[in-house]
């Protein structure tokens, strides 16, 4: 069995050389790219809807209660508004 050699293995020729020589461009540490404005609204628009995956659903059932709840004009007063104003600044400020 023979096997033959591939490429320019040859001990007697020299390897042909292309004179092509690769390099790297530009100076150490100045690397950078640019974003399209398309991709940019793209991360945009992906990120918004993880947002939202992530979001929990709305239940319908609760929505319609306080709607009802904040159209009863007895139950908005001082003690309602006092304790969601306190609920708010415990959100919004821990």
């Amino acid at each position: 069995m023979t096997i033959d050699r591939i490429g320019s293995v040859d001990p007697i020729q020299p390897e042909k050389r292309t004179g092509r020589v690769s390099h790297a461009s530009g100076s150490p540490g100045s690397d950078s790219i640019n974003i399209s404005a398309a991709a940019q609204e793209r991360a945009e628009l992906f990120r918004i809807r993880e947002l939202v995956a992530a979001a929990p659903e709305t239940r319908a059932e609760l929505v319609a209660e306080l709607r009802e709840k904040i159209n009863d004009p007895s139950y908005i007063n001082d003690r309602v508004i006092n304790a969601t104003a306190d609920r708010l600044m415990d959100t919004l400020f821990g």
